[in-house]
């Protein structure tokens, strides 16, 4: 393959993935800035409540990477039957772990925004929150594996236009139930919550749509024998288990954060949303390499599958460069647009910067351990290298300097960044 012909496919896949991604960070960016405006509780409970999502998001994208894989292998081979039992049984798969963290944080929300803070008005609004974005869950998976699925067979720009129809969408609903405008009740804090619910359920049903209208009927099968099964869980377990203990790794970072202090748990929060859509904007980068490389092995090109990877690192740094260069010059001005503190504003600022720089090494390690390395089933040896990063190294050292050496906030965010991928 020419190298123009490499690029074309990368920028087929990666840049429909890219767009998808950056418009569910912008659920989170949007609901973050319009938050915002009520202060700097309000933010720190948006925070606390969005955790279950973060993890869920993580497992979510989990299944999604496998069955991306096993789609896109089986498409390399011409085995529809086979692809259509991957879709089933991850579908099912998905939406088993929508209802298990529906029913854990519908019902546990209190004690759950409680172990971050003893604030009680972040307790009740993260609360509040958290028992109605909860209901987010299942559209969210059933968005993730459909667009999955319509982009290993070539229906890559479908997902970014139901993206752009739900953020939209939640936009607006947003204006209306948080600030209570053009005649809707002004709910607050649960108005955002309300807004995502909506939004996410009518992307989902769309999904479904174009879903059915490029399949059409598929024989429904979960089939796959001992055999089948045994691989199929020796690849999906690996992947989920490493995403479900790092994201919730990442949580124990913001427990931190929280017994530091409100001002310091607000000023985290003013930039996670802007990290999730820089890096969104290259995760594309990961996914075109699972599933162009998975292509490759499934039909046993193994010294093309390598160059291609040497070229996806390549594309990786040049992108992630410019973002670092991007986030620098506009961190300033992003904090601003936040009602809150100026001690917090200060605080975002100084993370925003320290992410920026260590950006380059985020997106390698996403494009060969999330991409590359997975593509070809080897998902042990990511698990073992993300969680010796986060609970081995990461978490042991932030609880050490954040609430026993009481260092300064950016510290423990750069040593965050710096041992956690």
């Amino acid at each position: 393959m020419s190298d123009k012909r490499f690029l074309q496919d990368v920028l087929r896949i990666s840049i429909p993935v890219a767009l998808q991604s950056m418009l569910q960070s912008s659920f989170s960016m949007v609901d973050q800035i319009m938050v915002g405006q009520l202060g700097d509780k309000s933010v720190a409970a948006v925070e606390i409540a969005g955790k279950p999502s973060f993890i869920y998001a993580f497992v979510i994208g989990a299944i999604s990477t496998i069955t991306g894989i096993m789609i896109s292998q089986y498409i390399g081979n011409h085995n529809r039957e086979a692809e259509e039992k991957s879709i089933c049984i991850n579908f099912l798969v998905m939406i088993l772990t929508g209802l298990t963290f529906l029913s854990v944080f519908s019902l546990f929300q209190n004690p759950f925004v409680g172990m971050f803070t003893e604030e009680e008005q972040v307790i009740a609004e993260g609360s509040t929150y958290l028992g109605i974005i909860s209901w987010t869950f299942i559209p969210l998976g059933i968005c993730n594996i459909l667009g999955t699925t319509l982009r290993c067979r070539d229906k890559s720009t479908w997902p970014p236009y139901i993206g752009i129809f739900s953020a939209l969408l939640n936009t607006g609903l947003n204006y209306c139930l948080i600030f209570g405008n053009f005649g809707a009740p002004r709910f607050g804090i649960a108005g955002a919550a309300y807004a995502s619910v909506i939004s996410q359920a009518a992307g989902a049903l769309i999904s479904i749509l174009c879903f059915c209208r490029l399949y059409g009927r598929i024989r429904i099968s979960l089939s796959l024998g001992k055999a089948g099964y045994s691989q199929y869980f020796l690849m999906l377990l690996p992947i989920v288990l490493n995403e479900f203990f790092w994201s919730v790794g990442q949580s124990v970072y913001t427990y931190v954060y929280g017994h530091m202090g409100t001002n310091e748990l607000a000023g985290m929060s003013l930039t996670g949303a802007v990290q999730g859509l820089t890096m969104g904007a290259l995760s594309g980068l990961s996914q075109a390499a699972g599933i162009l490389i998975g292509k490759r092995l499934g039909c046993k090109e193994y010294d093309a599958a390598y160059e291609d990877s040497k070229k996806l690192c390549g594309l990786g740094v040049a992108g992630s460069l410019v973002f670092t260069l991007l986030l620098i010059l506009i961190r300033n001005p992003y904090v601003q647009m936040f009602n809150v503190s100026g001690d917090v504003r200060g605080i975002g600022a100084d993370i925003l910067a320290a992410f920026a720089i260590l950006m380059p090494v985020k997106v390698q390690n996403m494009i060969l351990g999330g991409g590359i390395i997975r593509s070809g089933g080897k998902t042990k040896y990511v698990m073992m290298i993300d969680m010796m990063g986060t609970w081995l190294i990461g978490v042991p050292l932030a609880l050490l300097t954040g609430l026993y050496l009481k260092m300064p906030v950016i510290w423990v965010n750069v040593i965050k960044l710096t041992l956690t991928n």
